[in-house]
């Protein structure tokens, strides 16, 4: 099954043509987080992969707030052979979920210390990572040895990335929690359709798709922003599309810049008027033009 995330981002098939024909008009999107932004807070150092910590502190930032977080994604990089990595993330989803498999439920796991917290959800994106590109050869994951365990799983992780990630959470407890409203929280949202989809977070309709980049080139005083590139934008209505059954009810969309402790959020009727540039093209009529698109493909 193709991804969203993979869909949107090739202009050679279906979806990706339609996401450009459908919303061409991004750039007062882009502006607003450039022009909006303050300077990056958290900069990473020079040796870590920013992808994996990217997914690493979205899985801290779902533990923050949701109630039930699913590593149903981590647990489908443990298939195939028997291996070093496969018996140790297999005993750590254990540890992890010790009451439903494959749902976390960060009330159980309270007292850990950060480190601990930091070196988990670098596991997990490690996993997740082997699940997204199976063929790739040069995770850590393939250094364990057999006779692995959790721990020397958790242990893959360096001092470097772990601080890396507490940065980030600290900062996400100031700049984003108290930002959040109180409502119902889905950690980790799949969607409708024939698309595999898995979302970051909604928390009382709001969608939230979280970066952990470092933005965009230095302005003249050195400092940087966010960008929102338009694959962002891309994703987040596919998201929006998909929700065919309106499960999620969502009333708002936006992307959270980890790095730089910034929030933009967009109702999402102003989200489609501004990238549609129409007023006359509202949600269901695209979530209709985007299924019969799928049905179609």
């Amino acid at each position: 099954m193709v991804s969203l995330t993979v869909a949107v981002q090739r202009s050679d098939n279906p979806v990706g043509r339609w996401m450009r024909t459908t919303f061409p008009h991004l750039a007062p999107l882009q502006q607003t987080v450039r022009d909006a932004a303050a300077d990056i807070v958290v900069t990473p150092p020079a040796a870590v992969a920013l992808g994996t910590q990217g997914a690493a502190i979205d899985y801290w930032l779902r533990m923050l707030v949701g109630e039930r977080v699913s590593l149903e994604l981590p647990a489908k990089g443990l298939w195939g052979p028997p291996s070093g990595f496969t018996a140790a993330g297999r005993a750590l989803l254990a540890e992890l979920c010790p009451r439903r498999p494959t749902i976390f439920e960060p009330a159980l796991h309270a007292g850990r210390p950060d480190e601990w917290w930091a070196r988990t959800c670098y596991a997990l994106a490690l996993l997740v990572e082997r699940y997204r590109s199976p063929l790739v050869t040069g995770s850590r994951l393939f250094t364990l040895p057999q006779g692995s365990g959790a721990a020397e799983l958790l242990a893959l992780a360096n001092d470097d990335e772990v601080a890396d990630l507490v940065a980030m959470r600290d900062l996400a407890r100031t700049c984003l929690l108290p930002r959040l409203e109180a409502g119902e929280v889905h950690a980790g949202p799949t969607f409708d359709g024939p698309l595999a989809a898995d979302g970051d977070l909604v928390v009382a309709g709001l969608l939230i798709d979280v970066k952990a980049g470092c933005g965009g080139k230095p302005r003249l005083d050195g400092t940087r922003s966010p960008t929102l590139a338009a694959t962002d934008v891309y994703q987040l209505l596919g998201y929006a599309l998909l929700d065919y059954s309106d499960r999620y009810a969502l009333q708002s969309v936006g992307i959270y810049a980890a790095r730089f402790g910034y929030l933009a959020q967009w109702p999402l009727p102003s989200f489609i008027r501004q990238a549609t540039g129409r007023t006359d093209l509202g949600l269901l009529a695209l979530r209709q033009q985007f299924s019969d698109l799928l049905t179609a493909g």
